[in-house]
């Protein structure tokens, strides 16, 4: 339907289009908004993040609506998605908070489409994958820069980030948070578990492309990322770190692992040493990652679980349509559900969130679309011997895996600085297919 109308129009303007310098430039103006919203992530406010994703599509449906020949093309599991957006619709209009609602739907639309404009770029623009990642890793970079410089200055906590009732004054950690809004540990571990993938994307692309100076500078920033990540102290970035360099050494082994066999396992010993060494001796790191286990005696663990139980419960009671989209609408819900002293913004578990806020078959669409575009993607991996292409699908397939672990014991998965970076990563999945699809038809 949507490309009957862009082949109408595209007829109709046609002569405008010719005519116009402004129309034949949009893919630049494009990929200039695409770069714009992910530098804008590192400094500007939610709304100003979200107001230069918008910019990106109008300029996205401008090109549909003028440029001969484009149409949209979805592959599988974008009907998933797409079940999973009316599902959303439906529980909107559901809602006993109509207007809190609506907001937090907004938010949403604003990165479908979002992720929908550079799915339309990308699958005509391929070969500029390799900038949307350095790009993300520049913005990656600057904040592992920004979070070192913090810890050598001891910045102080802005609120309660670490249980320091049973620590010792060398065990508490001096927590980074970069500079991303609202300033949040939690949120700069998590932008780093979604980022830190495409420095080393990047610095494969670099080197299979023979450019090994830039590839070392690449793979030198993504290490210093990697320990900045720890520094933020958050202990679900730190699952998710394990899940980055996990699928990092399942890929390079697809490669490598003939020829280079012992090179692998002693890169895959040293990291799991240099881990284990760190732990052991640097007191406060040790202190935060033993607290992941601590249960109910470490206090944020405490009120996570205090969170869960009410938040379960708020599921069974709203199971079919939910509650509403947005932190704001749960919120108000929440306080009627929550123990005494433990208010919450969210549920600390996407799925869980997912399924309070838009219902049982919202989660069930999201799941799904989660297990196919993984399950495509990783097929690729595993099937192509093109290397440049399984790098492209390699990162953010490992990004997305990071991101969904770590999204079970936080919600910092919804804010814009991560949204916009996963929504990127599907879209590039979704391109690749899409082109190598394109390429097996002709």
């Amino acid at each position: 339907m949507f490309n009957s109308l862009f082949k109408f129009t595209q007829n109709k303007l046609n002569i405008l289009y010719e005519n116009s310098l402004f129309l034949q430039i949009l893919d630049k103006l494009i990929f200039a908004s695409i770069i714009l919203v992910f530098l804008a992530s590192t400094c500007l406010s939610s709304d100003a993040i979200g107001f230069i994703a918008l910019i990106t599509t109008f300029l996205t449906v401008l090109q549909l609506l003028t440029k001969p020949g484009d149409k949209c093309e979805p592959v599988k599991f974008e009907l998933w998605l797409l079940a999973y957006f009316m599902v959303v619709v439906i529980s909107l209009a559901g809602s006993s908070l109509f207007a809190l609602s609506l907001k937090g739907f907004l938010k949403t639309v604003t990165y479908l489409v979002f992720y929908i404009s550079v799915v339309h770029y990308l699958k005509h623009n391929v070969n500029k994958i390799p900038y949307i990642l350095a790009a993300i890793g520049i913005c990656v970079s600057f904040e592992s820069i920004m979070g070192i410089m913090q810890n050598f200055a001891q910045v102080d906590e802005i609120s309660t980030w670490q249980d320091v009732s049973n620590l010792n004054p060398e065990e508490v950690m001096t927590r980074v948070y970069g500079t991303l809004q609202p300033y949040n540990p939690n949120l700069l571990g998590g932008y780093f578990v979604a980022g830190i993938p495409s420095l080393f994307g990047l610095c494969a692309y670099l080197f299979s492309e023979k450019h090994y100076k830039v590839g070392f500078v690449s793979l030198g920033l993504a290490l210093i990322s990697v320990l900045t990540l720890f520094l933020t102290g958050c202990r679900g970035s730190y699952i998710g770190c394990m899940v980055i360099l996990a699928g990092l050494f399942l890929v390079a082994a697809k490669f490598l692992w003939h020829k280079y066999k012992k090179v692998l396992l002693s890169v895959l010993g040293s990291c799991v040493a240099f881990a284990l060494c760190a732990i052991l001796f640097v007191s406060s790191l040790r202190a935060r990652v033993f607290s992941i286990f601590a249960m109910r005696q470490d206090s944020s663990n405490s009120f996570r679980f205090n969170v869960y139980q009410s938040s379960i419960q708020m599921f069974k009671d709203n199971w079919l349509l939910g509650i509403g989209v947005g932190n704001k609408n749960f919120r108000e819900i929440y306080g009627l559900y929550m123990r005494t002293g433990f208010d919450a913004l969210s549920a600390y578990n996407i799925f869980l969130e997912t399924a309070v806020e838009s219902g049982i078959f919202a989660l069930i669409a999201f799941l799904g679309f989660l297990f196919v575009m993984l399950k495509d993607g990783i097929s690729f991996i595993v099937k192509s011997d093109k290397v440049r292409d399984v790098i492209f699908v390699a990162v953010p397939v490992i990004s997305i895996c990071a991101v969904m672990v770590h999204g079970l014991v936080d919600t910092v998965f919804f804010r814009p600085q991560i949204q916009f970076i996963f929504w990127t990563m599907v879209a590039i999945i979704s391109a690749v297919l899409q082109n190598q699809n394109n390429k097996v038809e002709g």
